[in-house]
């Protein structure tokens, strides 16, 4: 996990605003892509400090405008930071998960969400989330399900999964 050193050498939008991207770029290179997500992370800063004195803004649409966040980050920052339910977190679990269990047959994130949004009430979209995703790392992994180990199992369609042994 990179963020607690990065946010100790950078405990501010002012001080994150203001680093080398190389430095922050060497943080961050464990996580993938990490020359965008440093791009991204330093304009962020720099947008919450000009546009928003520090702060992390706390809707939907002003989070969207900052650079490198979309609508999950967006969603996973006000669900989980500010306990906002604005929508519902599809990340690649998410996604796959729901269509196995025929939540949803969307292929967008966008519709997806729409989708799920549709099927329960604003106050269980955030736990919602995070239990897909927690189920999908330990359980329903992508590459290797745990389908025997599965409590779902009995509403799982199991597309594109080899048959039981």
């Amino acid at each position: 996990m990179v963020t607690p050193d990065l946010f100790k050498k950078y405990p501010s939008a002012a001080a994150l605003a203001s680093a080398d991207i190389e430095d922050v770029e060497s943080m961050i290179r464990s996580t993938g892509f990490y020359h965008a997500k440093a791009t991204n992370l330093i304009g962020m800063a720099k947008a919450l400090t000009v546009r928003y004195g520090g702060k992390i803004p706390t809707t939907l649409e002003e989070l969207v405008e900052l650079p490198g966040v979309g609508r999950k980050t967006a969603n996973v920052l006000l669900g989980t930071a500010f306990g906002i339910a604005s929508g519902i977190v599809v990340d690649t679990h998410v996604k796959r998960i729901t269509q196995l269990l025929g939540l949803t047959k969307s292929k967008t994130p966008e519709q997806i969400e729409r989708d799920l949004m549709g099927l329960l009430p604003p106050e269980e979209w955030v736990n919602f989330a995070h239990r897909l995703i927690h189920h999908g790392r330990r359980i329903c992994i992508a590459r290797r399900p745990k389908c025997t180990e599965c409590l779902l199992l009995a509403d799982c369609a199991r597309v594109g999964l080899p048959p039981l042994a």
